[in-house]
């Protein structure tokens, strides 16, 4: 089989295994989560398996006590989480206006230039609670259609309870299903895949693992200090700034919006209580600037930051929630089988401008 036969069967196969993807991307999410699970989990199984002396004992140790500090992390926040929830939707759009009316003396000047009539007080206050119901309207909207469709009933029930299934086997099993697939390449390329696959898990799995705590360092950093300085709904918006924060640029100028506007809102005339939650902000984002993601995470995934963000755009737009998930890991494979075919192309006579046979004489 020449080069091109062999560039045909492997493109005819990428297309049809993503258009299966597609095709079953409602179902998919217990199966992405159960895979990210047990590749996360993979290392501390390999760890564990030697003094346990069985891969299966291991993988049920290893998923127990994870599951048994994610439980309990959830009973101790979450009755937090339901107050601060409740009181964002009654509380809202008192804020809004309160922030709005603090800025009016800046618009007003910009409304004469652009010869608008500044409106009154109460029309403010108003205005402000109306965008306010429609903002939380359009996202009960959006959560109902996600429940609807991508969360579905169903799916939710396969979600809780198939997830953790699917991550035992293929964590028991993980080492076999390496095994077998190896054992499926085309030996003349297996080599090459080979490398291909190993530099990919460094970029994945680094990056991953890196983020994760990166985001879970974040989330727990903001929300103490938040809630220590007194602001409001402060655990919410710290764990939003975690959960957000593997999105690059967009992650920390959402945090800062949610941070610094609400202070705004509550503190005033107590600037000082304003400065510091700026500097919570400007700590925040040094730590994480030059602490927490070179240290934890690096260039891993060795992809420039805007393809990062169009493959988490571009994974949300085609595959839902489960595209978000696969967006980053998808990016740094392509990232490295790129990198793979310029450093051939580098070495190739198309490169050098050598002809592959000599001119005639």
């Amino acid at each position: 089989m020449n080069a091109t036969k062999h560039l045909r069967f492997w493109l005819i196969g990428g297309a049809l295994f993503v258009a299966a993807l597609w095709l079953l991307r409602d179902m998919l999410l217990p199966f992405v989560a159960g895979v990210a699970i047990a590749y996360f989990l993979d290392p501390l199984v390999e760890r564990l398996q030697k003094p346990l002396r069985s891969r299966a004992l291991a993988t049920l140790v290893t998923l127990a006590v994870v599951s048994l500090v994610a439980i309990g992390l959830v009973l101790a926040i979450a009755p937090m989480i339901a107050e601060q929830a409740q009181s964002l939707a009654t509380k809202a759009p008192q804020q809004i206006a309160r922030l709005y009316q603090r800025f009016q003396p800046l618009l007003d000047p910009v409304r004469e230039r652009l010869g608008m009539a500044p409106g009154s007080a109460g029309a403010t206050v108003e205005g402000a609670a109306g965008i306010a119901g429609d903002a939380l309207k359009f996202i009960g909207t959006f959560l109902g259609g996600a429940l609807s469709q991508g969360f579905a009933v169903l799916n939710m029930l396969a979600l809780v309870f198939l997830t953790p299934v699917i991550a035992f086997y293929l964590m028991r099993d993980w080492p076999r299903l390496i095994a077998i697939v190896d054992g499926l390449l085309p030996r003349n390329q297996a080599p090459a895949i080979r490398q291909i696959a190993r530099d990919s898990n460094r970029a994945v799995g680094g990056y991953v693992r890196g983020q994760a705590i990166v985001c879970l360092s974040l989330a727990v950093f903001y929300s103490v200090a938040l809630m220590i300085v007194g602001l409001d709904f402060g655990l919410i918006i710290g764990l939003i700034i975690g959960v957000i924060a593997f999105i690059p640029f967009i992650g920390s100028w959402v945090g800062a919006i949610l941070a610094i506007g609400m202070a705004l809102a509550q503190f005033p005339p107590d600037w000082i209580k304003v400065g510091i939650v700026l500097a919570i902000f400007a700590l925040g984002q040094f730590l994480e600037g030059n602490v927490l993601t070179p240290k934890l995470v690096g260039d891993r995934v060795g992809v420039h930051a805007v393809w990062l963000m169009f493959a988490l755009l571009a994974g949300g737009a085609l595959f839902g929630f489960v595209g978000l998930l696969l967006s980053v890991p998808v990016a740094a494979v392509l990232g490295v089988v790129v990198r793979f075919f310029v450093a051939r192309y580098r070495e190739s006579a198309y490169y050098r401008g050598e002809q592959d046979t000599p001119p005639p004489a």
